[in-house]
Formats: C-alpha cells, sequence, structure tokens
C-alpha cells in the first residue's frame, strides 16, 4: 500500500465522482446486463473492467463495438440513459465521502468535482445529495475539456479554475484511468480502487486506501479530522441480515445487491442479533478473498462476550455503527484483518459510550434495545 510523500504542500483537492464519491457503479451494475439482454447478449466481466473510469462517448461506442449490437452510439445512448438516470436516484455517499468532503470544508481548504461523466449526468447524480453542488468550488465533466482521462486536461482545467497550481492539488480517484490522469497533470494521487482484485495495478498512486475512512489529511499538509472518539470513529449505520456459519457471516441481498458498499474494509464495530438472543456487542473484520476468478467478500464477526459463541448456523442481523483506528495500519489489500484482543478492548469501549449505543433503540432490531 502506498503512502503520502513527505512535507506535502497540498492547499486543494480534486475528487472523481462514481466509485470514489458515489456508488452509482453499485446501483447501476444490473443496468447494462438487462439493456443486453433485450438483444440477445450477454455482459463481459472483462470487457466491462477496460471501461472503468472512461468518458461517457468514449464508453457508449466501446460497448456498441464490444457487443456488435445493431444500434448506432447515438442510439444506444438515447435508450440506455433513462434506465441509468432511473438508478442515480439510489445512489448513497461511499464509506467517508461526507466526512471528508463537511471537513474540507470547514476549514477552507478548496476542492473540486473532475468527472468523466458528462456535466449534465454529473448534475443528475448530486442533485439529491444536500450540500453537494453547493460546496464544489467548481465542478467539471469530460464535455468541457477538449480530451477526458486519462488525459490530464480535466484535473488541470479544475486547478486553474481553483487557482491552483496543480503541485499543490491533490486528486482522489477510484480508477486507474483516473490515477493516470492525475499523474499526467503533475499532481499527488489517492487511489481508493473500485476493483478489489485489481488493486496491485494502482501502483503509480501517492496512496492507495480501501475507503475514504482510512484518509488522513494530516499525511498531506491538511488539517487533521477531529471526529475521533477514542479509537473508533463513529459512522452512518449499516443493517445486514444473513446468517452465520462456520465464523462467517453471509449476508442476505435482495436481487444480488448488497447494502454494503463494495469499499470497504477493516475493522468495525457494531451489534449482533442471533435468532432470539438479545443484542450483544461485536467487532467485525471486512474484508476480500481474492481468487483468479475475482473477489469475494469476507465478513467475520467476534463477539465481545464470548459466553454466546454459537458455532453452529444461525439467522444473524449485524448493524455497523463505528470503524477501529488499528484499521489504518491492519493487514493489506486483500483478506480481511485479524481481530487481537485489544480490538476487543477497544470495541467493547467505544460501545458504551453514547456515540455508538445511543443508535440502538430504533427500528433496526425491531425496536428492542440493549440489554447492558
Amino acid at each position: 500500500m502506498g503512502s503520502a510523500v513527505e512535507n506535502p504542500h497540498i492547499s486543494a483537492v480534486i475528487f472523481d465522482l462514481d466509485g470514489t464519491l458515489l456508488n452509482t457503479e453499485d446501483v447501476t451494475k444490473n443496468v447494462l446486463k438487462n439493456f443486453l439482454a433485450k438483444y440477445g447478449k450477454e455482459q463481459d466481466s472483462e470487457k466491462e473492467k477496460k471501461r472503468l473510469g472512461t468518458t461517457f462517448k468514449e464508453s457508449s461506442l466501446t460497448i456498441v463495438s464490444d457487443y456488435d449490437l445493431p444500434l448506432t452510439p447515438e442510439e444506444f445512448v438515447q435508450e440506455i440513459l433513462p434506465m441509468y438516470q432511473g438508478t442515480w436516484l439510489l445512489a448513497k455517499p461511499l464509506p467517508g465521502a461526507n466526512r471528508l468532503m463537511g471537513h474540507l470544508h470547514k476549514h477552507g481548504v478548496p476542492f473540486a468535482l473532475a468527472s468523466n461523466s458528462l456535466r449534465r449526468n454529473i448534475e443528475g447524480k448530486i442533485s439529491h445529495h444536500d450540500g453537494w453542488k453547493e460546496r464544489f468550488t467548481m465542478i467539471l465533466g469530460s464535455d468541457q475539456v477538449k480530451s477526458g482521462k486519462p488525459a490530464p486536461d480535466i484535473f488541470q482545467e479544475a486547478a486553474k479554475g481553483m487557482g491552483m497550481e496543480s503541485s499543490c492539488c491533490l486528486v482522489i480517484e477510484d480508477s486507474i484511468v483516473g490515477v493516470k490522469a492525475g499523474k499526467a497533470a503533475g499532481m499527488k494521487v489517492v487511489a481508493v480502487p473500485s476493483l478489489q482484485n485489481e488493486s496491485d495495478s494502482y501502483f503509480i498512486a501517492d496512496s492507495i486506501l480501501h475507503s475514504l475512512l482510512e484518509f488522513q489529511p494530516e499525511q498531506w499538509g491538511l488539517p487533521q479530522f477531529e471526529d475521533w472518539v477514542d479509537d473508533a470513529l463513529p459512522t452512518e449505520p449499516i443493517h445486514l441480515t444473513g446468517v452465520f456459519s462456520n465464523g462467517l457471516f453471509q449476508e442476505y441481498t435482495d436481487n444480488g445487491s448488497s447494502d454494503l458498499p463494495s469499499q470497504i474494509w477493516g475493522l468495525y464495530i457494531g451489534w449482533v442479533k442471533l435468532d432470539e438472543q438479545k443484542v450483544l456487542k461485536a467487532v467485525i473484520s471486512i474484508g476480500w478473498r481474492l481468487g483468479g476468478c475475482g473477489s469475494e467478500r469476507t465478513i467475520q464477526p467476534c463477539l465481545i462476550d464470548e459466553n454466546y459463541v454459537n458455532n453452529s448456523d444461525c439467522e444473524m442481523q449485524l448493524l455497523l455503527v463505528g470503524y477501529l483506528r488499528r484499521s489504518h495500519s491492519a493487514g493489506n489489500m486483500s483478506n480481511g484483518p485479524s481481530i487481537l484482543d485489544e480490538d476487543k478492548l477497544s470495541g467493547d469501549a467505544a460501545l458504551n459510550l453514547p456515540a455508538f449505543s445511543h443508535k440502538l433503540c430504533d427500528s433496526f432490531f425491531l425496536g428492542e434495545c440493549i440489554e447492558n
């Protein structure tokens, strides 16, 4: 994993959008599959990988050509765009996105949005998120510059619009195409890969993170976060239901769509409900098992009160409410971090605090409160 350079002089940040700030790629993943099925075509994962991060125009041309569709690129766009627009309403901020943008805004650090999407599509994606449009110093789409990523044009134009030198800008990206563009622009680049099984391909980035929750502004000369509660960070609650078997949790999904964002990794704290038992404290390790055919998420809950360990298959509910500081140094880009005794102690202490426990007396567990 890459690390920040020494004595950086970063004065502004430039974000990508899809897969970096919003989980648009997760909510739209079935759109093309369903579209192709209408024409008797089957989606190919290898073809999709090479499109990641490309401009909308380039992507459309590639799809029509790769799948030999009986359409012109213009006809393809006209037919599929409304399908994408309907899913954008479902796109949620990725872990740490709101936190980081709010932090930069609070401290007066300018930040821009530079996406390979068309400008009008960017508007459709961010308009449902309060304050997003107003906080960006500048918003640029690929149709507003001569060449989209991996050319450096869009990042150079964003820096110019903020009145910044390229060397003073930090780019945050999820795609290899975007990382290449940021480096070509002479900027520092933080990569948050959206393809977990290809994280090794991001080696040219200055730093590689699993999610924005790992981002440490002080490494770049930016103001430090002030929202840690001892060794834990409060996060937006994530509720998961599934089955617990052989020490691992397998999430039940709706039409193959998980409630857990793809770019989430590390040690989390939260609450577990096994069958009809009371709600219990837990540390949850989340990672990826990488193989030749792709990647598989692993979720390993560890009950802090070991008297309630249950090794048999059983129904389980998880409520993730916090992120442990040790995630910054635990493990690597693959697998999940091991849960140590120190993590259990940190989790136990944190879950006794209002910042983490008050979120439990709600509908997540059918209105049932925690038994302390």
